[in-house]
């Protein structure tokens, strides 16, 4: 996963930043910490000779993007939660192991700490991918939505460029630096895959039985 991400952001620019950042916002859990990390060192002049990049970017446009991505894809992952979630559980639900108790469960959550969690889900690592589909099931309001979750991926977006661009003078610190952090992302997603995927048969499994009883 790291390698194809620097090696397209680094022969493609803003189109591939654009791909990444959407999809990572769509329910698809594509580690931004390498995406926004390397698209931020590739604003510096050194790392795009050092890596044999062709694309100089600029950090400006690295945050307008990679925030435009984010909220253009969370607000698909919105749209489909609040107009076809429940719909969608009926339909694919025995397919992804989603359940109509797990969508209660994300809507007393939201009840609970309310329209701010769209926000701060988004500076959260492998919870801002599905915060978007959370927040359209919950029914938060579109305005309030659109404005945290552009708030949040502006804020997330900005630190990780940053630090990239930071710390580009130095080529081979970057990529242990990034690399060292997708291999750890990476370890953190297969666990967490595996444990995901047994939790949520049993608990798809579970809650079936219980629609099932008279």
């Amino acid at each position: 996963m790291q390698s194809f991400i620097t090696q397209h952001l680094a022969s493609s620019g803003y189109p591939v930043l654009f791909v990444l950042a959407l999809l990572g916002a769509m329910c698809i859990p594509i580690p931004s910490e390498i995406t926004f990390g390397f698209a931020g060192a590739l604003c510096a002049s050194s790392f795009v000779h050092a890596s044999g990049g062709s694309h100089h970017l600029t950090l400006w446009a690295v945050i307008v993007v990679g925030t435009a991505a984010t909220v253009a894809g969370a607000t698909v992952a919105y749209l489909v939660g609040r107009f076809a979630g429940r719909a969608f559980v009926d339909r694919y639900g025995k397919y992804v192991l989603l359940s109509h108790d797990d969508l209660d469960r994300t809507e007393r959550l939201f009840s609970r700490w309310g329209d701010g969690l769209v926000g701060v889900g988004q500076v959260i690592p492998l919870l801002r991918a599905f915060v978007g589909f959370g927040a359209g099931v919950a029914r938060v309001g579109a305005v309030p939505f659109l404005v945290l979750t552009t708030l949040g991926a502006a804020a997330w977006v900005s630190l990780i460029s940053v630090i990239g661009f930071e710390a580009s003078g130095n080529y081979e610190h970057v990529v242990r630096w990034f690399g060292g952090a997708g291999y750890v992302v990476a370890g953190v997603v297969v666990v967490v895959i595996v444990v995901g995927i047994v939790h949520r048969w049993r608990r798809y499994h579970e809650a079936q039985a219980r629609r099932s009883q008279p």
